[in-house]
């Protein structure tokens, strides 16, 4: 079926189609008995997928990555696809509208993505608004992904961090701090140890706090050295956080086939470029921390294979965005048959 509209969308404008299908999908699935067919022919309800991480029990092994709901609007919508977990974001304390437009390029002959969106979103009192008032999860587990705001300096960044913290406690299963998106400017010093640390331990803190404390992520660049990554091993170590995400996009260009008038916009690359990167990053953490903490696969992954590798790497969970744009919903119906083959 979405190989017979894609290429509609394709001749879109890439911010404009991903508008155009979440609103697409959210008035087709108020047509009655929509759900109980995208489910038919996407979904796969089977306990043997069933996994728990980081104290989770997750339906599945396959996540939508942070950057496809910004603003929580499209749960109920898109776990009609299948997914074992959504997650938001990247949210900003207050509401922000992003980097000017265009800031998304396809890149066909690659099969990926450059953006720099620059966290366009509607704050985190908005998000949190919206998942207070979600009417059915369908079971699927629900992360946070927060940021600061691009007008907050560095070293007050942890304040921005811990308000949107307070602002998705009660309505998300999980957080993931991003201090890893090129697209706003100094963002990724803040993966240095010292400020790394500071909010880590901040917001750990915090937790521990609470009732019930939920588990925190970090979503790392894949452009860190070998020695950049084994102090990531050691801060997540050290701050006891649950675990990462590897990867966010890439700003390396390297081996790039399209357009060079294209490849030569400023942002972060996803898609088939960042399958292997993201792997080798995925493989050197699980190996130099000895599997010591869980680590969730994301880019590149456009097909069943794809997933494999990252999983038969060290990671517990994948999570899907470009190539869920390239392959369609059909991709997370063939990673969790393909598992349970292999099971």
């Amino acid at each position: 079926m979405y190989k017979l509209v894609k290429p509609i969308f394709f001749s879109m404008q890439p911010e404009k189609a991903h508008h155009t299908v979440t609103n697409g999908l959210r008035t087709f699935t108020k047509i009655w008995g929509a759900k109980s067919l995208l489910k038919s022919l996407y979904s796969v309800e089977n306990p043997k997928l069933e996994i728990e991480v980081f104290g989770l029990k997750f339906k599945n092994p396959v996540g939508l990555a942070a950057g496809f709901d910004k603003n929580a609007e499209y749960i109920e919508d898109m776990a009609n696809f299948g997914f074992g977990f959504i997650e938001i974001g990247t949210v900003t304390p207050k509401p922000q509208p992003g980097n000017d437009k265009p800031r998304m390029f396809r890149l066909v002959n690659d099969e990926a993505l450059i953006n720099r969106m620059g966290f366009n979103n509607q704050g985190a009192d908005v998000a949190a608004g919206r998942l207070a008032h979600l009417k059915n999860r369908h079971g699927v587990i629900i992360g946070g992904n927060i940021g600061k705001n691009k007008i907050t300096p560095n070293e007050e960044a942890v304040n921005d961090y811990i308000y949107c913290f307070h602002a998705l406690y009660d309505y998300v299963d999980y957080f993931v701090v991003n201090v890893s998106s090129p697209n706003t400017p100094g963002l990724r010093d803040l993966q240095e140890k010292g400020p790394l640390m500071h909010i880590l331990n901040t917001l750990q803190g915090l937790n521990a706090a609470k009732p019930v404390a939920k588990p925190i992520l970090l979503k790392i660049a894949p452009d860190l050295t070998d020695s950049q990554l084994d102090d990531i091993v050691d801060i997540v170590t050290e701050t006891k956080i649950a675990g990462l995400i590897a990867t966010n996009t890439t700003i390396s260009r390297e081996g790039l086939q399209s357009d060079p008038n294209l490849v030569k916009e400023t942002g972060g690359v996803s898609g088939k470029p960042l399958t292997k990167r993201s792997t080798e990053v995925i493989q050197y953490i699980h190996q130099k921390s000895n599997g010591a903490f869980p680590i969730i696969g994301v880019g590149g992954i456009h097909t069943a294979e794809d997933a494999f590798e990252k999983l038969n790497a060290g990671a517990a969970l994948v999570q899907v965005y470009t190539g869920f744009i390239y392959e369609g919903p059909a991709l997370i119906s063939e990673i969790c048959k393909g598992i349970l083959k292999n099971k």
